[in-house]
């Protein structure tokens, strides 16, 4: 089955917005997961918090076996990278998409501000979310995303927690294979230069024609690129198994060495 997968959502969401890659990553033999963070799914009325957010993550590794590949978009992929940069043992390998900018700029500048504002309507914004969603998710993905619940309550919270985070040096603590993916059209793209160099083992994917939710826009080249990364990752693990064991080991994938 090589290695399990661990996916972590984005901000207000839940596990729910993975469907397609569940659905898809499971139906190629895969083991995956997608559990809720604290203040999301359903999880919502929980205080977040950084911390408690990476418990969750490698709770889920835990789950799965004691190691995995994790995949996290725009806040999921913050978190991730924190997971990773904590607990780099647990960390088999980490795709981090949508989220190559530096936390206190991207998400103090860009989500604060409309999340304060979205705070004053009287459905603290949920209305105006769920249209977005429609309007902007085609296939069924907006309803991946809605069925979960929007945690709208819960940004102002998150933003303020994760914006003190040091992504780049969390990613540098990490010296595992990383893929970090981004949608062509992605406003979260500024700093992906920065974070590819803090990579020890690092590769830069960007998506045509698709934006921040690049999973959504493109869930099956995004499930692609995973279900690469998992295939790299299971056959590093299986070379470090063997060389454990005492054995020769395992010749590396073309291209991977």
């Amino acid at each position: 089955m090589g290695v399990p997968i661990v996916l972590v959502h984005g901000l207000r969401l839940s596990g729910s917005m993975w469907r397609p890659q569940v659905e898809l990553l499971s139906a190629q033999g895969h083991r995956v997961v997608a559990p809720d963070l604290p203040g999301h799914g359903s999880r919502r009325g929980e205080a977040f918090s950084l911390g408690r957010a990476v418990d969750t993550v490698l709770g889920a590794i835990d789950g799965v076996g004691g190691r995995a590949l994790v995949v996290g978009l725009s806040l999921g992929g913050f978190v991730s990278i924190a997971t990773a940069g904590a607990a780099p043992g647990r960390v088999a390998g980490l795709v981090a998409a949508s989220c190559t900018a530096k936390p206190a700029q991207s998400l103090a500048q860009l989500y604060r501000i409309p999340s304060v504002l979205m705070e004053r309507l009287p459905d603290k914004g949920a209305a105006v979310n769920e249209r977005f969603h429609r309007l902007t998710l085609r296939d069924g993905a907006a309803d991946a995303v809605l069925d979960g619940g929007l945690a709208v309550e819960a940004a102002t919270t998150v933003i303020d927690s994760v914006s003190d985070m040091d992504a780049l040096s969390a990613l540098s603590a990490y010296p595992g294979p990383v893929w970090l993916i981004n949608g062509s059209r992605d406003h979260m793209r500024i700093h992906e230069k920065q974070f590819f160099d803090a990579c020890a083992d690092g590769r830069l994917v960007n998506v045509p024609r698709a934006g921040h939710m690049v999973s959504l826009d493109q869930p099956v080249n995004f499930s692609r690129i995973v279900g690469d990364a998992a295939d790299v990752v299971s056959a590093r693990e299986a070379a470090r198994a063997q060389v454990e064991a005492g054995g020769e080991p395992v010749p590396p994938l073309e291209g991977e060495g």
